[in-house]
């Protein structure tokens, strides 16, 4: 580990508010960063199935990254968990999945310092960043980390 690394705080949590449009990373009780972000198609409300292009609400994990992934860098979001299961059971729905923190589609051929981002939700439910964004929380993200989604 080197130094820098040492003496940079442990993110404790990621605070996802979807209505100021923020992803910020908070270590030791103290704000660490805070990044502009884009959501579903569908923003408002929880996700309630697959398809529905809502990013889901709640307390989750970031459970694991995904280096090769059709947009630039993810790490994943333990949704659906026994609720949302249980929910899109009630509504005889899948629940869907492979929700991911991401950066921008690798087709826009974009650079990893990149601010760049589409201009609008446009994702199926995913939290997107710039890639410069998401290096960072690629960076200073450890997992298994807790992620809180607030309306």
């Amino acid at each position: 580990m080197s130094l820098a690394n040492a003496q940079t705080p442990r993110v404790d949590l990621v605070r996802v508010d979807k209505s100021d449009r923020t992803l910020t990373l908070i270590g030791n009780g103290q704000v660490m960063h805070r990044f502009a972000i884009r959501l579903g198609g569908t923003p408002l409300g929880h996700k309630q199935r697959e398809g529905d292009r809502r990013t889901p609400e709640g307390r989750y994990l970031l459970d694991f990254r995904k280096a090769d992934s059709a947009y630039y860098r993810a790490i994943h979001i333990s949704y659906p968990n026994r609720q949302d299961r249980a929910n899109a059971r009630q509504l005889g729905v899948s629940p869907g999945g492979a929700i991911m923190i991401h950066g921008q589609p690798n087709g826009l051929r974009l650079a990893a310092d990149s601010t760049v981002t589409l201009p609008m939700d446009w994702t199926d439910g995913c939290i997107a960043l710039s890639n410069a964004d998401m290096t960072t929380l690629w960076t200073l993200v450890r997992i298994p980390t807790p992620i809180e989604i607030v309306p």
